[in-house]
This record gives structure tokens, C-alpha cells and sequence, in this order.
């Protein structure tokens, strides 16, 4: 057991079980964020935007009238794992696959541009080892992932990159990642946040 802090996972759409799942086993207390309450409220150490559709979690977010108090929560500096559609969710500029237009993100709080189903259709999903940051060989599960196309701030800190893209970054407290790391049995990405972060 690494420690007892407490962590919201953001519960309203996508892949949120398995991250509550790998928190718990490393010592983690955690809680599923479905509505304001569960932020203001409640004491937390940090929380997780997980994958699943970025668009419809922001609608979600919106509709909740959630949108606006953790967009503050994030800025402010509270820790935030974000993997795959959680990353989307908290970058300042999108683009896609298939043209360099650049569309205004949702959260705005981490300062890169991210390429929305990088990888495309054909690949869909894959998975690979690289490293992370100081952590060696790190299993990596990519289901039609974004990277990170461009880095705004020289205070964004690389952490992984794959086949030559960014799929990893830090910014301050926030920890943007293109896979899944949840679906593996690799649970040092957790610690990192948990250890480093939080």
C-alpha cells in the first residue's frame, strides 16, 4: 500500500472503472465524480479524467454546470491523470487526423495541441513498451489514441514519446497521456501520480 490519499475519477462516460480499480490497489481511496457535489463538497488529493468521447464528456460536464468549477480546479493547480479523451479534454488546441486546423479545446488548461484519432481507423488500437519519463519499459495501450502534435510552453515537459509522437507530457500538476495505461498490469504510472504528483 503507497498511501491514503483520496481521488476523484471523473464517472460520467468512458473507462473510469479500471483506473478506480488500479488506485485502490496501490492504497488509493477513490470516488466516482457524477456531480458538483462530489467536488465542492469533498476533500481530494487529486483526480482522473479518463478515456471514453471527449465531446460528449464535455457536454456532460456542461450540463452538470461541472464544466466551469473544475476548469478553475485544474488551473488552480490540483493533480490530474488524464489518459486518451481525458488528455483531449484538458488541451488548450485540437486538430485531426485529417487536416491541420486547429479548433479550441474544451478545458484549456494544458498548453500543447492535440491530433484527435492520431493513429486513424486502420490502426485502431495497438500496444508497445517505451519508457516514461524515469520509468523504464512501460507497457502502453493505444485505442484509437491521440499525441501530442505541438507543444505551446517550454514549461510542458515531455515524458514519453512513441515512433517519434509525444504521448506523454507533464504541465505543472497535470499528467496528459495518449493511452491506457489502466488496462494493463503495469501499475507505476499510478504510483508516479499518486508519489510525484499528488
Amino acid at each position: 500500500m503507497l498511501n491514503n490519499k483520496t481521488i476523484g475519477v471523473l464517472a460520467l462516460q468512458g473507462a473510469f472503472i479500471e483506473h478506480i480499480h488500479m488506485l485502490e490497489s496501490l492504497g488509493a481511496t477513490c470516488y466516482e465524480i457524477r456531480q458538483l457535489s462530489d467536488l465542492t463538497i469533498r476533500k481530494y488529493d487529486g483526480i482522473v479524467l479518463p478515456g471514453g468521447e471527449s465531446t460528449t464528456q464535455t457536454n456532460l460536464l456542461k450540463k452538470l454546470d461541472i464544466f466551469d468549477y473544475l476548469q478553475k480546479l485544474i488551473s488552480d493547480g490540483l493533480p490530474v491523470l488524464a489518459t486518451c479523451a481525458g488528455a483531449i479534454l484538458l488541451a488548450d488546441n485540437i486538430c485531426d487526423n485529417t487536416t491541420e486546423a486547429l479548433h479550441p479545446g474544451h478545458l484549456q488548461t494544458l498548453p500543447v495541441t492535440i491530433r484527435r484519432n492520431a493513429y486513424g481507423r486502420q490502426l485502431g488500437s495497438f500496444t508497445t513498451t517505451s519508457d516514461f519519463g524515469p520509468i523504464k519499459n512501460v507497457s502502453m495501450t493505444f485505442i484509437r489514441a491521440p499525441y501530442f502534435n505541438s507543444i505551446e510552453s517550454p514549461d510542458v515537459k515531455v515524458l514519453s514519446t512513441v515512433d517519434d509522437h509525444v504521448v506523454a507530457v507533464r504541465y505543472q500538476n497535470q499528467v496528459a497521456l495518449s493511452f491506457h495505461p489502466e488496462v494493463t498490469e503495469d501499475t507505476r504510472i499510478h504510483e508516479y501520480f499518486l508519489q510525484e504528483v499528488c
